[in-house]
């Protein structure tokens, strides 16, 4: 059962049942030996800012920093979904992290990445909802006991089926988006 991820992610993020972290890791994975997940561009629930979905041009992945993994750990597996529809639409899959303290910038490329739900092997740009309801999306780390031995540019499907009984701890770090309500400020006349 699952009952423990409504106590792992913000109470504004669904505990959908269907992310990987649902089943790939138990309570007693989460944050073993402290491993967690941060980013320097939001906090746990905060709003994505828009430079890291599709509302801006130039848009790149948002930056990750991970503590150290449990001993036994032998590569790191980064997976971002959208929790905030039924079936979570994979938005970034990363493997081949080196199993230690680390991070990724804003931007970065990371070592291998595998197909998103749109089929390629960028991070997928969180889009405003239609009905402007704010979506959820969990990033989450995975510490494996061996290394993931696929290329870049497999799927889900592939990369899931290697992690199956591999994962000795986990993390999570959330982030919510809305989209820009904001004006642009810069077209407007000056009247003075």
């Amino acid at each position: 059962m699952t009952d423990w991820l409504s106590a792992v992610l913000p109470s504004s993020c669904p505990a959908n049942a269907k992310l990987a972290i649902a089943r790939f890791a138990k309570r007693e994975t989460i944050g073993r030996n402290g491993f967690s997940l941060s980013s320097p561009a939001f906090g746990q629930g905060e709003e994505l800012d828009p430079c890291f979905t599709a509302d801006e041009e130039d848009a790149v992945a948002p930056p990750m920093e991970w503590t150290a993994p449990p001993k036994g750990a032998e590569e790191l597996v980064l997976v971002v979904e959208n929790a905030s529809q039924a079936d979570p639409t994979c938005h970034w899959l990363v493997w081949g992290l080196p199993a230690q303290h680390g991070k990724l910038l804003e931007g970065e490329t990371p070592p291998r990445t595998g197909k998103n739900d749109q089929g390629n092997s960028e991070w997928l740009l969180p889009k405003v909802d239609p009905d402007g309801a704010p979506h959820c999306f969990v990033f989450q780390l995975f510490a494996l006991d061996l290394p993931i031995a696929l290329m870049p540019g497999a799927g889900k499907a592939e990369l899931f089926a290697a992690m199956e009984g591999h994962v000795i701890a986990a993390c999570v770090l959330s982030a919510s988006y809305s989209g820009s309500n904001e004006e642009d400020l810069g077209d407007l006349e000056d009247d003075a």
